[in-house]
């Protein structure tokens, strides 16, 4: 860890775009959608108008009386303004708590609940449609970032409020809370401080500093992750143009890429599921891309074999880290054009150099292998320092000697690369890696957009597949793609959109379970059909 220590004088989250605009102040930021805190910006802005809108939003909550150390919980509707109020929130010593768009009201309700006392910073829009005037009684104050209610002060109303100037808090202070995915239950609250996000921004960084050409980023990452801090710190403090989408829809990203051509693209390993389709638009969208990359699951290998396709450039990158929220990214690994579409995806890499480590614990006393996989651990400094209201949860995952538990289980090989083959709690035994054989099934049958195993009713494992335009599966080349697979029960067709998600888009896999459970191994009441 000692790359992470030296010279680590924490992130300062809220005058990272002060530090952008006086290097570099005509770069730009492009977004495909209006922001609800400045509606009358446009849609391109300079690294110095992104600057000026960060410290006046500061400006107007140190109006509202947000103080140094408070917490203000934020969640509103999706858009890059919950990124940049989370810097306005930091900018005044306050510390943000960012909460997902996509989360529900009665989950966001109780995750308020354990981050109080806090302010609650929210919209119109939210309150309208998914909350309760239960958050009245629960938050100092309620703040509208946009539209208007008797009960909360709106954001506007605040406009032109006196400049004031920035706070910074000691490096080991906290400075963000962001929620864990939330795939196995209500997310939790990691705490970040200063110092740990640098730890967790400068693995990251090193690996942008190979690339030495000016190239435009695209960024489709949820905007309450903590990766967004460092992928816009990075690409704006190398003078790179950052493009940020809202839209994952590929027509929205096809006509982006087609006429801004980016050369990196960061995303969510389901955004690009998605965006396999883009490979055959006459656009040639993804032409321009070097380099991919995607730092949140491991990501299947069909999916990078047609993306690094579809490029033009000479020898493009797909880079993949593998991390969680708590820890930031631990390893590495890159693919090629030579990378097959039945390439072992389940290969995540090797841990970054001085920076992280990992290890892999035996859940039985045999060594760790392939066929036995073990408890995956990891140390690094960018870890999150606690669980906000969950301490005792948060204790549960570090080891007597001070590693981390991923949650997830796999192996190492003689190189010391990592292979992650399941979450602990997905793990099927005698199945093997469920996530090794989506893979395989992704790469044999082109008509799935998603393919999910999960443990039914009977412990049976039971397929979860989505085909494109939601077309019938062809049920013999499904028998032809998995006859020397595992046994699994016969397959359930689902609708893409109704499989439950994440912030961060990943599947609900213990929930999916649930329902399917419920139903007997059969399809819930918006299943498509049903061969079982």
């Amino acid at each position: 860890m000692l790359l992470q220590r030296l010279g680590n004088k924490g992130i300062r989250l809220g005058t990272v775009f002060d530090r952008v605009a006086a290097r570099h102040p005509s770069n730009v930021v492009i977004l495909d959608h209006d922001l609800d805190v400045a509606p009358e910006r446009n849609r391109r802005l300079t690294a110095a108008e992104v600057a000026d809108l960060v410290a006046d939003l500061a400006s107007r909550l140190w109006a509202a009386k947000v103080r140094p150390g408070e917490r203000v919980v934020v969640y509103k509707s999706d858009g890059f303004d919950i990124s940049l109020l989370a810097c306005a929130v930091a900018r005044i010593g306050a510390v943000p708590v960012m909460l997902s768009p996509k989360l529900d009201g009665e989950s966001v309700t109780e995750l308020l609940r354990r981050a109080t006392p806090a302010y609650f910073l929210t919209d119109q829009a939210k309150l309208d449609n998914e909350l309760t005037d239960t958050v009245f009684q629960i938050a100092e104050k309620v703040l509208l970032a946009s539209g208007d209610h008797p009960d909360a002060l709106p954001m506007h109303a605040l406009a032109g409020a006196q400049r004031v100037d920035p706070i910074t808090m000691p490096a080991n202070h906290p400075t963000l809370v962001t929620h864990t995915s939330g795939t196995t239950g209500l997310p939790k609250l990691a705490v970040h401080t200063g110092y740990s996000l640098m730890a967790r921004y400068r693995p990251q960084a090193s690996a942008v500093a190979l690339v030495r050409k000016r190239e435009t980023v695209a960024m489709h990452v949820s905007f309450v992750h903590s990766r967004v801090v460092s992928a816009m710190t990075i690409a704006l403090s190398r003078g790179f143009p950052l493009l940020v989408l809202r839209d994952s829809d590929p027509e929205n990203v096809a006509e982006l890429f087609a006429r801004f051509r980016p050369g990196i693209i960061e995303a969510h390993p389901n955004s690009f599921m998605e965006w396999e389709q883009l490979t055959e638009d006459s656009r040639r969208p993804l032409a321009h891309v070097k380099y991919f990359s995607s730092t949140f699951d491991a990501i299947h290998p069909r999916t990078v074999h047609r993306l690094l396709h579809a490029s033009n450039r000479q020898m493009p990158l797909f880079a993949q880290l593998y991390g969680q929220s708590e820890t930031g990214p631990i390893v590495a690994s890159s693919f090629t054009r030579s990378q097959l579409p039945e390439s072992n995806g389940r290969r995540v890499g090797v841990p970054f150099p001085g920076m992280t480590d990992v290890r892999v614990v035996s859940r039985n006393g045999a060594p760790p292998s392939e066929s036995n996989p073990g408890y995956i651990e990891v140390r690094s400094d960018g870890r999150a320092i606690t669980f906000l209201g969950e301490p005792e949860r948060y204790a549960k995952q570090v080891t007597e000697d001070g590693w981390w538990r991923m949650g997830d289980v796999g192996y190492r090989d003689r190189w010391g690369r990592l292979y992650l083959l399941d979450r602990e709690v997905d793990v099927i035994e005698g199945f093997g890696s469920t996530l090794a054989t989506e893979d395989t099934l992704l790469a044999r049958l082109p008509e799935l957009t998603e393919v999910i195993i999960v443990r039914g009713a009977d412990g049976t494992p039971v397929p979860v597949v989505s085909t494109h335009d939601d077309t019938p599966l062809d049920t013999t080349a499904w028998q032809r793609a998995t006859r020397e697979l595992p046994p699994m029960a016969e397959p359930v067709q689902w609708r893409i959109d109704d499989l439950p998600h994440t912030a961060t888009t990943k599947i609900k896999r213990l929930e999916l379970a649930r329902v399917l459970a419920e139903n007997g191994h059969g399809t819930a009441g918006h299943a498509l059909r049903s061969q079982s």
